[in-house]
């Protein structure tokens, strides 16, 4: 049995479609989509994805096949505690158990203000057009291509 078969099962177990299976374990679909195909296999991350989102099931079994799929769980205790979890090496959210009560840090809810509306001076500019005297032609020179020109003088 390949490793894409055993995601399958898992799928199956937690009766999820692909898609949904995907966004549980953050990857994209299309990513999946190519594992349960068999065009790739799957990378160390996805397998560590698989393994934090379903943590009751071994490592060994969705690697290579070996033992049992899940962990045996005690039988004294219904549910497990956070101080019976064993962090691994790879855990993105390691639970990290504590007996002092958890304080909310930086964190300060103020009040907000109303907001202070600074009104600008307008600017007001003005744009000034200058007249000028009417300009007149005094001189146009004509050049020949036998390096020869012609001056022409206008009226004064």
């Amino acid at each position: 049995m390949e490793i894409k078969d055993r995601i399958k099962i898992i799928m199956e177990r937690e009766n999820m479609a692909p898609g949904a299976f995907a966004e549980s374990i953050h990857i994209q679909q299309s990513t999946l989509s190519h594992i349960l195909n068999g065009r790739n296999n799957p990378s160390l991350d996805v397998i560590m994805k698989i393994h934090q989102r379903y943590s009751d099931i071994k490592l060994e079994w969705l690697l290579y096949g070996e033992g049992n799929m899940t962990a045996e769980q005690q039988l004294s205790s219904a549910s497990p505690t956070p101080s019976d979890y064993i962090p691994s090496l790879f855990d993105e959210n390691p639970i990290i158990a504590s007996n002092e009560p958890s304080e909310a840090k930086n964190r300060k809810e103020m009040a907000l203000g109303m907001p202070k509306n600074d009104t600008k001076e307008i600017v007001k500019q003005e744009i000034r057009y200058i007249e000028r005297p009417p300009r007149k032609i005094t001189e146009i020179r004509i050049f020949f291509d036998d390096n020869t020109y012609e001056t022409f003088k206008g009226e004064k």
